[in-house]
């Protein structure tokens, strides 16, 4: 998964064909859990580019897209929003894999 380097590479990011943001913090243990399955996840939806994005580092970017609890995700296509998993919740493999399937891409 890309790490996420700047605004402007978000901004590339989001106005490019479908892209999902994973907005994580290194010291969220939720976060943590969901690392070692994002591989296999990233995989099964390869039509989609997966960006992380720090929130710490990014906090602002958070705020502008309303993004309060972490792990979450949020999906653009062209510049328009797909869609948005976003909770303080711990998500399941299961959970992240229905969100991305039911984007409308």
């Amino acid at each position: 998964m890309e790490k996420l380097q700047s605004i402007e590479e978000f901004n590339e990011y989001k106005n490019g064909e479908g892209v999902i943001f994973m907005f994580t913090a290194g010291w969220c243990p939720d976060c943590r859990v969901i690392d070692p399955i994002m591989p296999e996840v990233e995989e099964s939806y390869g039509q989609f580019s997966f960006v992380s994005v720090d929130r710490d580092e990014f906090i602002d970017l958070c705020a502008e897209h309303d993004i309060y609890g972490i792990p979450s995700f949020l999906a653009f296509s062209e510049g328009k929003e797909l869609g948005r998993f976003v909770s303080r919740d711990r998500k399941t493999q299961e959970e992240i894999e229905s969100f991305i399937a039911g984007l409308p891409l």
